[in-house]
C-alpha cells in the first residue's frame, strides 16, 4: 500500500528548468464568521521532462527532498490548458497572413 500524498493543483510557474510551481485553492470555513475562505496553498514539483505547461491540472505525489523547496514529484497531467492551443492557432493564422502579404508583393 502506498503512503505517499497526492495533490492535485494548477501550475502557476513553469519557468524554471526541471520545476514546476503548483497552487491548490481549497476552502475552509472560518471559525468566527462560518463563511468560506480560500486558504492558497503553493508546492514546487520536480518535472523531469519540462512537459508541464502554466495552466495545467497536474497531480503531484510526494517524494524524497530533491532540493530546499521541492519535496514532490510531477505524476501525471490531467488536463491541458487550452491557452497554450489559443496561441498556437494565433501564431498559424499570423504565419498565413504573412505569407498572403508577401505573395501579393511579389506579383
Amino acid at each position: 500500500m502506498d503512503h505517499k500524498k497526492r495533490i492535485q493543483g494548477e501550475v502557476i510557474s513553469a519557468t524554471n528548468d526541471k520545476t514546476i510551481k503548483i497552487q491548490t485553492i481549497p476552502y475552509k470555513k472560518h471559525p468566527l464568521y462560518k463563511k468560506r475562505v480560500e486558504k492558497r496553498h503553493t508546492y514546487y514539483a520536480h518535472d523531469e521532462l519540462n512537459e508541464a505547461n502554466v495552466g495545467d491540472t497536474v497531480t503531484i505525489v510526494e517524494c524524497r527532498p530533491m532540493s530546499k523547496t521541492k519535496r514532490f514529484r510531477l505524476e501525471s497531467i490531467d488536463k491541458k490548458a487550452l491557452v497554450k492551443i489559443k496561441v498556437l492557432e494565433e501564431e498559424a493564422v499570423k504565419e498565413a497572413l504573412h505569407e498572403e502579404e508577401t505573395t501579393e508583393e511579389a506579383k
